[in-house]
């Protein structure tokens, strides 16, 4: 099984930046497509970019598209997320799994998460 931390999270102004990463446990973890997903409070958990594999592909939802930045180190197990250009919308606890061709979650279990906070 595959255990994913999140780390990275803070308090930022609007326009600030921060840079998210997952670390993962496992040997299998560069077999798999990776993505970062975000819930806000009363909202239910949506995708926010995903990466293939081997890193060359990327995507990203449109309300982040040019402003974050995924990214892989197969040889450290982690993947990033840099995110620059926040909004208070951005606000949520991200979390990182595996993600299917569909870019829905691939394991059924989570880390605990990192909290992003963006102040007006």
């Amino acid at each position: 099984q595959v255990t994913l931390v999140e780390s990275g999270g803070g308090l930022v102004q609007a326009g600030g930046s921060l840079s998210l990463s997952c670390a993962a446990s496992g040997r299998t973890f560069s077999r798999f497509a990776m993505g970062w997903f975000r819930q806000a409070p009363e909202n239910k958990r949506e995708f926010v970019a995903a990466i293939s594999s081997s890193g060359g592909n990327t995507r990203y939802a449109d309300s982040v598209k040019g402003r974050f930045t995924i990214s892989r180190n197969n040889g450290k197990n982690t993947v990033t997320l840099q995110m620059n250009s926040l909004n208070p919308k951005d606000t949520a606890v991200y979390y990182c799994n595996a993600v299917n061709s569909d870019y829905d979650p691939m394991f059924d279990w989570w880390g605990q998460g990192t909290q992003v906070t963006v102040s007006s």
